[in-house]
């Protein structure tokens, strides 16, 4: 089973002041029109080769577009010994602020 957050949740932790450790999955194109602020950038496709810049006591929660993508990506990263929460909805559920990539 894969830990899950909404993005209602995840929106209200950091209007709160929480410090959350957000892995956004999408594509380049797809961040360069908005992803959370807060979040690290790491394509899905690249999580394999940069485990190692992720520590395994840290809880990241993984973002995609709807939450098919981070489900993968968190299911990988628990079988690697990771600590990952699914944001369901993805982006599309998300109503807090965003900002394109820099």
């Amino acid at each position: 089973m894969i830990p899950t957050i909404t993005g209602e949740e995840v929106r209200e932790k950091l209007e709160n002041g929480e410090q959350l450790a957000l892995i956004d999955v999408r594509e380049n194109d797809e961040v360069a029109e908005g992803m959370i602020p807060q979040a690290e950038h790491i394509v899905m496709g690249t999580i394999p080769e940069q485990l190692d810049r992720l520590d395994k006591e840290t809880e990241y929660i993984i973002i995609c577009r709807s939450g098919v993508r981070s489900e993968n990506v968190s299911r990988f990263l628990i079988e690697n010994g990771y600590k990952a929460t699914n944001m369901t909805g993805g982006m599309l559920d998300y109503t807090g602020e965003t900002a394109p990539k820099n």
